[in-house]
């Protein structure tokens, strides 16, 4: 039975022991539905098997799969606590929600996470950040479109950024996955039921940090 997943599809047992190997662990369901890069569209998109795989997901999430699903099932949210744009974030390579500085941000659906937790397992993180998000950049004559080169110009100030995360425990169900980028390109996860900032939220973190001139190595 294939328990680990990568956006492929299911690995084989060589492949799941060399996944362990590297501490990381593919925690969606959904990889049967991402996008095929080289030819730009959803390689399912307006095939049976999409439509198939939608019932089965619908089925998951409202407990109705025949014999105990493996994952379980929760939003993906974001929580900004720099003065940077988060101009989008993935977890292991699903999500894609941006959000503004000190803001939230998500309620993608869905991360599958194991149901049973197990001490090693690991997430990573990409995002994306733009440290002038407030900045007026030029527009055309025709008031609407973005000049070229000021639109350039301001791009080649992102960041872009990736990490590997642990993944915290959690028991009987999973509300959501909930991810924290820090100053200095730190990021917390939180599989808490209590939202940040209820005061029963693991991450203690203020939204507005502060933040270091310079970041230590």
């Amino acid at each position: 039975m294939c328990l680990t997943f990568s956006k492929k599809g299911c690995l084989s047992s060589e492949s799941q022991e060399v996944l362990n190997e590297r501490g990381l662990a593919q925690v969606f369901f959904l990889q049967s539905l991402s996008v095929n890069k080289e030819h730009g569209m959803n390689y399912l998109e307006g095939s049976a098997m999409c439509r198939w795989l939608g019932g089965c997901l619908l089925l998951l999430l409202a407990g109705c799969s025949v014999g105990d699903s493996k994952f379980l099932a929760g939003n993906l949210n974001g929580v900004n606590h720099t003065s940077a744009a988060i101009n989008y974030f993935s977890v292991n390579g699903y999500g894609g929600a941006n959000i503004s500085p000190h803001g939230y941000g998500g309620g993608m659906c869905c991360a599958m996470l194991p149901r049973q937790w197990q001490p090693g397992l690991k997430l990573e993180v990409e995002w994306e950040t733009d440290p002038s998000p407030y900045e007026k950049i030029k527009r055309k004559p025709d008031g609407f479109n973005f000049d070229e080169v000021a639109l350039a110009r301001h791009e080649a100030n992102y960041g872009r950024y990736s990490t590997i995360v642990e993944l915290p425990p959690y028991e009987g169900r999973l509300c959501a996955l909930e991810v924290h980028f820090l100053p200095c390109n730190q990021v917390k996860v939180s599989t808490s039921c209590w939202r940040y900032p209820s005061p029963n939220s693991p991450i203690k973190e203020p939204l507005e940090m502060k933040e270091p001139v310079v970041c230590p190595k």
